[in-house]
């Protein structure tokens, strides 16, 4: 028995020696900072985010998967019989993703912040995994817990319905992205042989050759997990199949605009169809363009970008204007009450847009992702991290039941929840986005404190950034370490709002006039002249113990957008900073703000203000909200319309629908424009 669990633990060390060797490059220009080499400080914006998703959001989705049946669907398929009636037991075939996400959301968590308990915890739940696996490697359990009647939308036999519903393959994505997390964080292959095992099933049974299911994938993810495996182990089959998944789009005998198979993926120069199958395949692309160097797969993403920026972009950061097929709408099509903005899909346009940051290494693309991020993400996701937005709209009359399984306010959980648990997996991995890294240059792409250790040429810099953004725009870099030396360039973004930019296009302008500065200095003497390249000011010749300092301007702004966004004319937006704005009913007397018009030259108030949490927690949040005086329309007496002076309160977008459903907006009435028409 020694001897059979010496040869074990050997066969362990050797294969991850294997990995450890194998491992290779992403083969983007710019480099991602592992968010393991960023450390959060406690109590601040981002800290406090990670500390509830820590404690809160990730036990209440394992519970979930508990109380839900998402275990014991992977236990019924350990056992199946003909007996089980699979459409009632589960419902939906995608079920098994909800346990990967948290899987992989909990193995960030335990790089960061290491925990024993959680870690066996994981481990109970592999074991429930590994029993469910076929022997050649498939796992679907939709299909598996009863072969002869799978899941309704499974198809008689594998990879049949794949491009209709199965979603045999987007379980696959999730799985590898699960494994690959929990190999990074405990250095145990036991998940990770799981996921490869499936993934060589479907590479012997998908694909062009003589044999093989000549299908792609219904739901993308696996065009990005592939790559992703590739990358870990080296291994370049992984990669083929992620390229076979995209070349083969617009090949196989479904085609349509839902699922982006209508046509060849570089023949697509549109965002079209459901909005997070997009968004993924959008960064399955750019993976495997940096990977192989197809520059096709790098000219579609720009065009299809651009697209999104310029014609289909919420301020918000939202994307997917249609319940219908949960779906980009056509060109400036961007409806407010009923506008979806799915939470995953603000997810893809952060992964869609860190990756065109690391091809082109634009201020841009992280202009873009902060906006998404700060509004279009954290809204989905209550400030105690225990209720979640499946849709996101932008304007709310307290009736309209726009979230998932009919319901007006956030949800501890939906029966298609793929939201909450792709929340799991992602606010764990935001620090990896504030830093990007080239040669000697370290690119400052996101604010936030943070004590980092990084790899700047393969020599290690240790910076400590110290900021309240997004509610103030003063910045401290103090660099504790430099053994790059004088080479070492720091290039610090100044965001597209702070040069007067609302976005990289003309769908949203600012209209108040007002121009906003920058200030930069190191060790007090001012840099802030410096011509910026690409969207960033760069700080050369730093040694250890010198300050950075920025300041950015953070008045709040007036947005209007381009006129032929139908839904936003005679209307104006509030920003401030990264965050926008909003109107709620439970800070302005209980009144419908729809009625409410703001002045054509607003005066402006900041002030520190206290949300309590009455849908959660009940406790008390603050944020730094917005007031100014505006008119709200009345019927006075005999109906004579009049018009009411009262003072305005907005808070940030994100914080809405903590105390109940009723009204919200977005975008208000801004003077007599409120009647502009075509």
């Amino acid at each position: 028995m020694k001897k059979s669990l010496f040869t074990i633990l050997l066969g362990m060390m050797t294969v991850a020696t294997a990995l450890a060797q194998k491992s290779i490059q992403s083969g983007y220009p710019y480099t991602q900072v592992p968010f393991t080499s960023v450390k959060l400080e406690a109590n601040t914006f981002w800290g406090d985010r990670l500390k509830a998703l820590r404690e809160v959001t990730i036990p209440l989705a394992f519970s979930k998967c508990q109380s839900e049946g998402r275990y014991a669907n992977f236990e019924r398929a350990a056992h199946p019989s003909s007996t089980y009636n699979v459409g009632k037991l589960m419902g939906f075939p995608f079920d098994d993703t909800d346990v990967y996400k948290t899987i992989e959301g909990a193995s960030y968590i335990l790089q960061t912040y290491p925990d024993k308990k959680l870690k066996v915890y994981i481990d109970s739940i592999i074991n429930i995994i590994a029993k469910a696996q076929e022997p050649d490697g498939y796992l679907y359990t939709a299909r598996t817990q009863n072969p002869e009647h799978p899941h309704p939308w499974s198809g008689s036999r594998r990879w049949e319905s794949e491009e209709e519903g199965s979603h045999e393959l987007y379980d696959l994505g999730h799985l590898v992205d699960a494994a690959c997390a929990h190999y990074q964080a405990t250095g145990s292959t036991k998940l990770l042989n799981i996921a490869r095992r499936y993934a060589d099933c479907v590479v012997r049974e998908v694909g062009p050759g003589l044999g093989q299911a000549r299908i792609v994938p219904g739901h993308q993810i696996a065009e990005m997990a592939l790559s992703r495996l590739y990358v870990l182990t080296g291994d370049k089959k992984y990669l083929d199949e992620a390229k076979y998944f995209l070349d083969y789009r617009g090949k196989t005998k479904i085609r349509n605009a839902y699922s982006q198979s209508d046509r060849p993926v570089v023949d697509q120069k549109e965002a079209e169809g459901h909005a997070v199958r997009a968004g993924y395949m959008y960064s399955g692309m750019a993976d495997v363009a940096a990977l192989t160097g197809d520059s096709a797969y790098v000219k579609a993403i720009d065009a299809i970008w651009n697209n999104i920026v310029s014609k289909k972009y919420y301020l918000t950061g939202g994307v997917g204007s249609r319940h219908d097929g949960e779906a980009f709408g056509a060109n400036y099509e961007l409806p407010n009450l009923t506008a979806y903005n799915e939470t995953c899909a603000a997810i893809a346009q952060c992964y869609f847009n860190e990756r065109m940051f690391l091809l082109h290494g634009d201020a841009k693309y992280i202009d873009c992702l902060e906006r998404t991020l700060y509004n279009g993400v954290i809204s989905g996701l209550s400030v105690d991290g225990g209720k979640f937005f499946y849709p996101n709209p932008l304007s709310s009359d307290g009736k309209y039941a726009f979230n998932a399984d009919g319901t007006t306010t956030r949800q501890p959980w939906f029966g298609c929840a793929c939201c909450p648990s792709n929340l799991c997996r992602f606010i764990p991995s935001v620090p990896g986005y504030i830093y990007g890294v080239r040669g000697n240059d370290l690119y400052l792409n996101l604010f936030a404190s943070n004590i980092s250790h990084i790899k700047v040429n393969g020599k290690e810099v240790v910076i400590q950034e110290s900021t309240r953004y997004p509610w103030d725009g003063d910045i401290a870099i103090k660099i504790l370490k430099n053994k790059v030396g004088k080479r070492l360039t720091l290039k610090v973004r100044i965001p597209g709002w702070v040069r007067g930019q609302v976005v990289p296009s003309n769908l949203y302008s600012f209209n108040d006039g007002v121009k906003s500065n920058y200030y930069i200095s190191v060790n007090g003497k001012d840099v802030s002249g410096k011509v910026l390249i690409n969207g960033y000011l760069p700080v050369s010749d730093l040694k250890s113990g010198d300050i950075v300092r920025v300041h950015f301007d953070m008045q709040p702004r007036t947005v209007v957008a381009n006129p032929k966004v139908a839904a936003d004319r005679g209307k104006i937006a509030v920003e401030r900073g990264p965050l926008v704005y909003c109107a709620e009913w439970a800070d302005n007397g209980k009144d419908d703000v729809w009625h409410d018009i703001v002045n054509q030259k607003p005066q402006f108030t900041i002030k520190s203000y206290d949300i309590k949490n009455t849908e959660g927690d009940g406790k008390t949040f603050t944020v730094m909200a917005i007031m100014t005086p505006a008119q709200e329309m009345v019927n006075g007496n005999g109906g004579k319309l009049e018009l009411k002076d009262v003072r305005l309160i907005l808070i940030p977008y994100y914080a809405w629908n903590h105390r109940g459903a009723g009204y919200m907006e977005v975008w208000m009435n801004h003077g007599i424009h409120l009647f502009d028409h075509d």
